[in-house]
């Protein structure tokens, strides 16, 4: 079964903390993500990935996150899937500004897939078998990529399809956002220390990482934050 949330602090048998790989975007939830894991006593890795999204703020928020919030190491690695398309996020369609029913046009083919399959190999590479994402089953979009079930299954897959679990050290998915709202998660990254401020989750924000407060990630943060009974410090266009 995945991990749905991060144990508490562990040391290997030379005392050193245990490395884990973090999918890290720049946004709200992955940036929480990171905050959990450093506090649970991993030796993070930050890995962002470039898969031709609208904007590159994003990628800039990571990489500052990454060095605030005390990671090891930060990477980036490029996936263009802007050459299959498919989504409003790597392709030439509009974002949507009002809810929609079913899976909406944001969601990316094989997005989540792809990054844990980099974070799998960039794991096994680092000798780390811990792997940390941001994935939520509450306050979402419907992403089919973000239900426990994927990411059961990937566990398995990852175990299967690797020289480290053939040879008996398998990985562990860590979820530790999968079943909360996004006030919760919000609260939880506010006691850990995590500048909102400086995360970026807006589909379409501008060059400077503004939000334009109307597509559906942007509607879920700030309900988030009103939840929650703090301050959004969303910076909008």
């Amino acid at each position: 079964m995945a991990a749905s949330g991060s144990d508490e602090r562990r040391d290997d048998r030379r005392g050193q903390k245990p490395a884990a790989v973090v999918l890290l975007s720049g946004g709200l939830d992955s940036a929480t993500v990171l905050a959990e894991a450093v506090a649970a006593g991993y030796d993070c890795h930050s890995l962002a990935v470039d898969y031709g999204q609208r904007h590159n703020a994003e990628l800039f928020a990571a990489a500052r996150l990454s060095q605030r919030l005390g990671a090891a190491s930060h990477k980036v690695v490029a996936v263009d899937l802007r050459a299959i398309g498919g989504s409003a996020l790597t392709d030439d369609l509009d974002v949507p500004t009002e809810a929609t029913d079913g899976i909406p046009i944001t969601y990316v083919p094989a997005r989540n897939t792809l990054m844990l399959s980099l974070a799998l190999g960039y794991a096994e590479v680092l000798g780390a078998t811990d792997l940390f994402i941001g994935v939520n089953a509450v306050d979402y979009s419907g992403y089919p990529d973000c239900r426990p079930e994927f990411i059961a299954a990937f566990q398995t897959l990852s175990c299967l399809a690797t020289r480290a679990g053939v040879e008996g050290s398998p990985f562990r998915i860590h979820t530790p956002l999968i079943d909360l709202k996004k006030s919760q998660i919000v609260r939880r990254g506010t006691e850990l220390g995590v500048d909102y401020a400086q995360t970026v989750s807006c589909y379409q924000a501008d060059e400077y990482g503004r939000a334009c407060g109307v597509c559906d990630s942007c509607r879920l943060r700030r309900q988030g934050f009103l939840e929650a009974g703090l301050e959004d410090p969303t910076r909008y266009v």
